[in-house]
């Protein structure tokens, strides 16, 4: 059962799925440090490149069906037009000023 994106736990997080599903470039990128990083399947990437191929230009979206660690991470179906939909984990850092400052993505 998908979790509604207005009742993810923590504010950053459901932030940057609301960015997502909005195909929100600018807002993604407010919610990020300024030296943010990211990973996908174990290997860090250069974050530019990465979110606008397989979010923004190829119309990301994500579904949560799970949180756990305080809505830090989440269980979700994502899909793109490049992959389709596929189950895939990710992972939040979350610094003090709410600002994202990692995330990490993968298939569950």
């Amino acid at each position: 059962m998908t979790i509604q994106t207005a009742r993810l736990s923590d504010p950053a997080v459901r932030a940057f799925v609301s960015a997502v599903n909005a195909h929100d470039r600018d807002r993604f990128l407010a919610l990020l440090a300024p030296d943010a990083t990211m990973a996908d399947d174990g290997s860090d990437r250069e974050l530019t490149d990465w979110i606008d191929r397989e979010i923004f230009s190829s119309h990301g979206h994500l579904e949560v069906d799970r949180e756990s660690q305080g809505g830090r991470a989440l269980l979700a179906r994502y899909s793109n037009d490049t992959w389709g939909e596929m189950r895939t984990r990710w992972s939040f850092t979350v610094e003090d000023d709410g600002r994202i400052s990692r995330f990490e993505t993968g298939q569950a």
